[in-house]
């Protein structure tokens, strides 16, 4: 396991803009400044941009939105080699995590097992991940996810997925207060085979499904697997037909899929009424 550096205490202040939504708090975090608990100094931040605006500004936002079967985009090093590096050796250590095991969900779909972390500002994790958020939050962030999703703004929320061997993502459809996620894939040739499975499968099916049902696999004829080992993510649009799943794992035991997952929604008042509200929560 990576264990998060928490070898130095850390008085981080942060603001926080809150959204009471069901289940979740959604942050838009401002980093002010990191000071030593015992001695008061400011501790610099991290001198490292983990966004590499150059690739985030070569994706074009209308090949994303016009694509089959529902927007979505697989791309390759959006973080810069260095910041991949180091939020990949300092990953939260599983002890911080929830288990998520044999949960029901809504429609009949099968329970989708792992263990989970909401991101909180008071998490003890490595200062680069706290920088990272800060930065997803930031202008460039921002300025990607509305860009690429057709809105004026975006709200962020995330979390991590730590997945074993023998568990799988049923396909579903997201909640409608979602625009889209992001999933950033946390695994190397060091710790991961392909072969192992855990790659985000798209799939579209030649007959109607409502989002709000329980189809298998099956039912798909369609799917496309994402590359899902090493820098990599995939952002996905959410609509009524943005079916996805991951196939059951095939590991070793001590072997886990890991992603952080960005949830994004749409900023303004109609966005927070949306998630006051709560509605299509699947």
């Amino acid at each position: 396991m990576h264990l998060a550096d928490c070898s130095v205490q850390f008085d981080r202040r942060i603001r926080a803009r809150r959204y009471s939504a069901p289940g979740r708090t959604r942050l838009r975090l401002h980093v002010r400044e990191t000071r030593s608990k015992t001695h008061g100094s400011p501790i610099p931040m991290p001198e490292l941009h983990y966004l590499d605006e150059a690739r985030l500004n070569a994706l074009d936002a209308e090949y994303f939105q016009t694509r089959e079967p529902f927007p979505w985009i697989n791309p390759e090093a959006l973080l810069t080699p260095d910041a991949f590096q180091v939020l990949y050796g300092t990953l939260p250590d599983i002890s911080l995590f929830e288990k998520n095991f044999g949960k029901a969900r809504k429609f009949g779909q099968q329970s989708h097992d792992r263990y989970s972390l909401d991101y909180r500002p008071d998490l003890p994790l490595a200062d680069h991940w706290h920088a990272f958020i800060a930065e997803l939050n930031g202008p460039h962030g921002q300025l990607f996810f509305s860009r690429m999703l057709g809105v004026r703004s975006v709200v962020l929320s995330c979390h991590w997925h730590y997945t074993p061997n023998g568990c799988s993502v049923s396909p579903h459809c997201d909640a409608k207060r979602k625009l889209g996620s992001q999933i950033f894939y946390f695994n190397t040739a060091d710790d991961w085979d392909p072969s192992w499975g855990g790659e985000t499968l798209n799939l579209s099916s030649d007959k109607p499904l409502k989002p709000d049902s329980a189809p298998s696999l099956d039912d798909f004829g369609h799917i496309i697997a994402s590359e899902a080992v090493g820098n990599r993510s995939l952002l996905f649009a959410r609509t009524d037909h943005s079916w996805h799943a991951v196939r059951e794992i095939n590991a070793p035991p001590d072997a886990l899929r890991k992603v952080f997952i960005l949830v994004i929604e749409a900023g303004g008042l109609a966005g927070r009424l949306h998630r006051l509200i709560g509605k299509g929560g699947y």
